[in-house]
């Protein structure tokens, strides 16, 4: 399904300057990238209506020095931004690629707001773990579903052809690895060919495919996955194929909470705002402040790989501002309870051992897990529980890229025109699941697609 095949005398019957694979948001934000840098793209989606991971997601992008945080009076800068993100991953991200994304995320969200009338506001009230910033940005209905709308219809708006329905199965390539051509099969089984002078992989990585996440993250392999389907690896096969350098395949993000069996995102902020996390038994198990992915890990380890989200009112009334949050009330999801005996009873772990739990919020300084509680109040009837489990988002790693998000070579030289972005790409967050920074996955869809779109132009431009 996934093939590299020499052009030859392959004939295309329709040519378009730059063929971008996938319609998430790194894909659309390349698409709008090529049109503004004066050239021509084509967008081709396997899926009868664009969807992918960035619907299924917060919606959330990490930027630094932006205006809305100005406005809000935050001083950021990307030094920091980047900062952050090495101490995440232990000062394994990938230098080049991460020193990019950080300068050239803020001006992006700008120039979709300014060019493409795409709002971003920035979040206020809480920091996600790991930044020392308040830098999260999300259009107002702060959903990805919302994002992915937005981005679709600016590129609508800029008569940007999306074709759907249209799986690329093979890349075709002359003697010197120029990418001339794809071709597509439709639903119906039918196939076309297309040339191109420029070809940008956005077609994120290969959580969906469950025999490359168990030889590359074997400890997400019996995690569910709440990523697209269709995120197969195809861009890390085609790599493969071509001889291309992949980094990081150990990567990924998981999330410690997913309401089960619901299937619905919990928002994080209830952890970071002072609420814990206790197993089967009412215990607490890991310290919920060092980050929403390595922790679905430690929620994996549990009795029946479950956890339930111990919260007050408090933190409830902060969950309703957000919509995934809103969702899983309306779900059932969240239960309530007057007092702690009751919610013991009513998610079914013992009473004594889960008041014993909620007691340790009123403690001061650093916990026995290294959380420090110092900062957020106890929790105070009456009391809330969501049942969740860790589960695998989507994978970090994929093809090595360069600055201008070329693809490259195991020997370190560049395709003269293959790009990619988003999850095609190496992300930022180091090898393995405790690196991801909260953001990471949208903040190099966004910022690496509309680099690769820029790129691409003058890579098209060459290979006529």
């Amino acid at each position: 399904m996934n093939r590299v095949a020499p052009a030859d005398e392959e004939e295309f019957p329709a040519f378009v300057e730059t063929i971008i694979v996938g319609a998430g948001a790194c894909g659309l934000t390349a698409a709008l990238a090529v049109q503004d840098a004066g050239g021509e793209a084509l967008v081709l989606e396997r899926d009868e209506s664009p969807s992918g991971s960035t619907s299924m997601s917060s919606g959330f992008i990490p930027a630094a020095a932006t205006r809305w945080q100005r406005d809000e009076g935050i001083d950021d800068d990307p030094g920091l931004f980047l900062e952050d993100i090495q101490r995440k991953s232990h000062d394994r991200s990938d230098p080049e690629v991460a020193a990019e994304v950080v300068e050239a995320i803020g001006p992006a969200l700008e120039w979709l707001e300014d060019e493409h009338g795409i709002p971003f506001e920035v979040l206020d009230g809480f920091l996600y773990p790991g930044h020392s910033r308040r830098r999260m940005h999300a259009v107002p209905e702060r959903t990805g579903e919302a994002l992915l709308t937005r981005l679709l219809q600016a590129v609508m708006a800029a008569g940007i052809p999306v074709m759907t329905g249209a799986r690329v199965t093979t890349l075709f390539t002359d003697e010197d690895d120029r990418i001339v051509g794809v071709e597509i099969e439709r639903p119906d089984g039918g196939a076309e060919q297309i040339g191109c002078g420029s070809l940008i992989l956005a077609c994120n990585g290969y959580g969906g495919n469950r025999e490359m996440v168990a030889a590359n993250i074997p400890a997400m392999a019996e995690a569910e996955y709440h990523g697209h389907a269709g995120n197969t690896g195809d861009a890390v096969l085609w790599g493969e194929a071509l001889g291309a350098e992949l980094r990081d395949l150990t990567a990924c993000q998981g999330h410690a909470s997913l309401a089960t069996p619901h299937r619905i995102l919990v928002t994080w902020a209830l952890m970071m705002e002072g609420g814990i996390q206790v197993n089967l038994n009412g215990e607490r198990f890991a310290n919920e402040h060092q980050g929403y992915s390595e922790q679905a890990v430690d929620v994996l380890r549990q009795p029946d790989g479950v956890a339930f989200d111990v919260y007050d009112g408090r933190l409830h009334a902060l969950g309703l501002e957000f919509p995934d949050y809103r969702d899983a009330v309306n779900a059932g999801a969240a239960r309530s309870a007057p007092t702690v005996e009751a919610l013991a009873a009513e998610i079914g772990v013992p009473a004594d051992r889960l008041a014993a739990a909620i007691a340790e919020t009123a403690g001061q300084g650093i916990d026995r897990f290294g959380r420090d509680l110092s900062g957020t109040p106890a929790l105070e009837a009456p009391f809330y529980a969501v049942r969740v489990t860790g589960a695998l988002f989507h994978t970090q790693g994929g093809l090595a890229v360069d600055r201008e998000a070329r693809v490259l070579r195991t020997d370190g030289t560049s395709f003269p025109n293959l790009l990619a972005a988003g999850g095609a790409a190496v992300g930022v967050s180091g090898p393995d699941i405790s690196g991801y920074l909260s953001g990471n996955g949208l903040l190099t869809a966004v910022a690496l697609g509309r680099i690769a779109g820029e790129t691409a132009v003058a890579a098209a431009a060459q290979n006529r």
